[in-house]
């Protein structure tokens, strides 16, 4: 355990940040499942947008890599195109 205050107050800093990005991911992954659950393109075509701008916003704020959505966008863009 730490013994320096401002240790102390890192490891409460580090655990707030870990819950709300952990929210946040979760969210996403959500979303991300709900979509590729989608049989209807038109449901999916709705869904994608939202999807989407939730993953640049995570970007923005570096609680995922900005590779790793835009690799999600192109992937999740790509499925729904496929769909028939």
């Amino acid at each position: 355990m730490a013994n320096l205050k401002a240790s102390l107050k890192d490891i409460r800093k580090t655990e707030s940040r870990r819950v709300y990005n952990r929210q946040w991911t979760n969210t996403m992954k959500f979303m991300v499942k709900k979509l590729r659950n989608t049989k209807n393109k038109e449901e999916a075509k709705k869904l994608l947008p939202a999807l989407i701008s939730r993953v640049d916003k995570l970007s923005k704020k570096n609680i995922i890599h900005r590779n790793k959505a835009g690799r999600i966008a192109s992937r999740l863009t790509k499925f729904v195109n496929s769909l028939s």
